[in-house]
């Protein structure tokens, strides 16, 4: 197994875990089958998106941290950031 490898994995299984939360959500959704229980959940599940963001692209930054330059692992960051910034509510 490569280095490279044990990255992607990683990234894999948070994405993983990432669908499993969110399928384990909307059984609960439909379990309930209230709306406001829904909303809850819903809210949950918007916390729980920008952390997984957050993990698959740091795990896949630092794979990448010798095979690119300075200027790009900013500009990575940067745009992680914007994007976390935009999907802001408010």
């Amino acid at each position: 197994m490569t280095p490279e490898f044990k990255f992607v994995a990683g990234m894999a299984l948070l994405r993983l875990l990432s669908a499993a939360v969110e399928v384990t959500a909307a059984v609960l959704m439909l379990r309930f089958g209230r709306v406001e229980t829904a909303f809850k959940i819903n809210a949950v599940l918007g916390l729980v998106g920008p952390f997984i963001l957050i993990g698959v692209t740091s795990l896949g930054l630092f794979g990448m941290a010798g095979k690119i330059s300075y200027e790009k692992l900013i500009a990575i960051v940067v745009g992680v950031l914007l994007i976390l910034y935009g999907a802001r509510s408010g």
